[in-house]
């Protein structure tokens, strides 16, 4: 059984939002970037460069759901759909470079502290929050994969993390204590670190053909044992497509039957692979009791030499 890759449902809903989404994310960049400078808030800038590495997830998560879309060919026998996991994993390791970054500058405000303008800081800010929260929103209603579940994670933790620093802009405001500013650098660059982690392992588990996430080999090897007809399962192997797709190859142990009984042991087994389990793509490989040299024959292997004898002996004569 092969499955071609078909256009994902709503895609065209999805790319109208990532469209929206990097315009609006790429003006912002522009705007904490500027008035970060001019408040000296290192806070704003560590937003400016968060939020330019959202740009850029953006962009790799519009250009992996284009790629999901195109059907499967020679070349790509199980179509792209692994685009979208190989650009979440690029975007939650930068992520993960960039949380780095900025708790290192932030360590160094600490001993060396700055001045900040903390009204400038609120009132930028506050604009984020509000565009952040709007995206995220929008990227909540198509995040159907690993791709976008990605991308929405780098909203959602952008209008927490601007939201941290209009807080940390009224402390400064109030106290007039600058050490706030790198102490909420700190704390956006831990929350861009958790936040990243979980995304960095799926996806290296999928591109590195592992188990997927939720399933057990001994759950999967007990269900399909359980079918009428199938001795024991072995060689059994089970990976993800995609972020949402699963492929398993196996061989089934029955005994020495037809062909045609055999195709409806084949048939439950399917069944339970897809119902059950949510595996739609599926190689199995019969091997039969009692026929341990030839595999698959329905003829038992001392009539098959005697068959061959008596051809020889034709020859002969």
């Amino acid at each position: 059984m092969h499955v071609h890759a078909a256009p994902a449902p709503g895609a065209s809903r999805t790319q109208s939002v990532l469209r929206f989404s990097l315009v609006a994310t790429l003006a912002y960049v522009a705007i904490t970037f500027i008035f970060g400078l001019r408040a000296h808030s290192l806070a704003l800038l560590s937003e400016a460069g968060h939020n330019a590495s959202d740009f850029l997830a953006l962009l790799l998560s519009f250009a992996a759901v284009y790629f999901q879309t195109r059907p499967a060919d020679n070349s790509r026998t199980f179509g792209y759909q692994r685009a979208g996991v190989l650009a979440a994993f690029v975007n939650a390791a930068t992520l993960v470079v960039i949380s780095i970054w900025i708790g290192i500058e932030a360590i160094h405000r600490l001993s060396s502290p700055v001045a900040v303008q903390p009204k400038l800081m609120m009132g930028v800010a506050a604009a984020g929050v509000v565009m952040n929260g709007v995206i995220a929103a929008l990227l909540w209603g198509v995040a159907r994969d690993v791709n976008m579940r990605s991308a929405f994670l780098h909203m959602a933790g952008d209008t927490l993390s601007t939201a941290a620093v209009i807080a940390g802009g009224a402390a400064i405001l109030f106290t007039g204590h600058t050490w706030i500013d790198p102490v909420l650098s700190l704390i956006i660059a831990a929350l861009i670190l958790w936040s990243s982690i979980d995304i960095v392992r799926e996806t290296l588990n999928i591109l590195l053909e592992g188990t997927p996430r939720g399933i057990e080999l001994t759950q999967i090897r007990s269900g399909m044992e359980e079918v009428e007809g199938v001795i024991n399962v072995h060689d059994l192997h089970v990976w993800s497509l995609g972020s949402q797709s699963h492929a398993l190859a196996c061989h089934v142990t029955i005994s020495d039957i037809p062909p045609s009984e055999s195709e409806c042991i084949l048939v439950k087994l399917k069944h339970v692979l897809r119902d059950h389990y949510n595996i739609h793509h599926s190689t199995i490989q019969f091997e039969h009791q009692g026929c341990p040299e030839l595999e698959g024959c329905v003829v038992p292997i001392e009539d098959m030499s005697s068959t061959a004898a008596h051809s020889h002996h034709g020859h002969a004569h």
